[in-house]
């Protein structure tokens, strides 16, 4: 079982989040995950590049893998500079790159002009995104495939190693996507929703004859002195929770923190993640990401009334408590 550290560009600054990865690392965190967002889910927020700062926490880090959690290959992000980019950041740092990437959310797509498309569109382009990026990786020239439009695009700078591309997947069409096209599944950890998911994974795994790859399960933690602290300081992710936003036109922050607020419940929030501030609670509801069948398990920290003190609670407690049970039953 591994363990990735979520750095959340939409609550703190970059510089911040640098500190948090050098921390984390040192934490025992396994991986560093990067959210990619042109905007955050809220005013006011914040919203650094990923890919300039995952360069940084490259160089800033020496062990952990690293990667966004997720970037889109859309009309933000052309898939023929996903494809340059991380190949790039694999050159730089080998052996330690992933990359989580998803259809999009408007918030981010919408700014920079792109009209919406439908659900149906959405899992198509995240398809010709993915088949692109491949055949870039391979070595291949090629022209305008799809909606997206080149002219004998290809790389000149190859890493040896082609990153590991992890599939981002809420509804069953994506999942068999990431099947057919990915080297993992990436989703959330919901007991409801998350079995029938890897299973659909699984499946277009086996009758594509792939073997499947990484199962990663993200989830959130706030922790600080108390229970209430913890839930302030990451109440700003109530903007985050209703699923409408991950599928359709939503894309003005402070509209949809405002939505969140009358629709999503202070209850039903603390249901969507660990917010505690006991470190037994932490450890136990991680454990129920592991038993959904993760074998990496992504945690964003949304600790914002004591983001430092969380890592240290992970790296005295948390993780150690985690680690230990995992011996015990593998000798068992």
């Amino acid at each position: 079982m591994h363990y990735f550290y979520g750095c959340v560009h939409e609550q703190f600054r970059p510089s911040e989040l640098l500190r948090h990865a050098r921390l984390a690392e040192e934490a025992g965190f396994d991986g560093l995950t990067s959210s990619d967002h042109l905007q955050p889910w809220w005013e006011p927020g914040e919203s650094g590049h990923a890919w300039m700062w995952l360069g940084a926490a490259g160089r800033a880090t020496e062990r952990c893998q690293i990667g966004p959690a997720v970037t889109v290959a859309l009309k933000r992000y052309h898939p023929v500079l996903v494809a340059q980019g991380f190949a790039t950041l694999e050159e730089l740092f080998p052996g330690r790159v992933f990359v989580g990437i998803g259809s999009g959310e408007s918030l981010n797509e919408s700014p920079v002009g792109c009209d919406w498309p439908s659900r149906t569109d959405q899992l198509a382009a995240l398809e010709e995104a993915l088949t692109i990026i491949r055949r870039l990786w391979d070595g291949e020239a090629l022209d305008t495939f799809g909606r997206f439009e080149m002219k004998q695009a290809k790389l000149h700078t190859r890493s040896e190693r082609r990153p590991p591309l992890y599939v981002s997947a809420f509804h069953p069409g994506a999942a068999e996507l990431a099947g057919r096209l990915g080297d993992g599944l990436w989703t959330i950890g919901d007991p409801e929703t998350t079995p029938d998911l890897i299973e659909t994974y699984q499946n277009a795994c086996a009758e594509a004859g792939r073997e499947p790859g990484e199962i990663v399960l993200q989830g959130m933690f706030s922790w600080a002195g108390t229970d209430e602290q913890a839930l302030e300081g990451a109440r700003v992710w109530k903007g985050a929770q209703p699923p409408e936003y991950y599928t359709d036109d939503w894309h003005d922050p402070k509209a949809m923190f405002e939505h969140a607020e009358e629709t999503v419940s202070d209850e039903e929030f603390k249901q969507s993640g660990i917010i505690s501030a006991d470190p037994d609670v932490h450890a136990e509801k991680i454990r129920e990401l592991e038993k959904l069948g993760a074998t990496i398990v992504a945690l964003n920290n949304c600790s914002g009334a004591d983001p430092e003190g969380a890592i240290r609670v992970y790296r005295e407690q948390v993780l150690p408590r985690l680690r230990s049970r995992s011996r015990v039953e593998q000798r068992t």
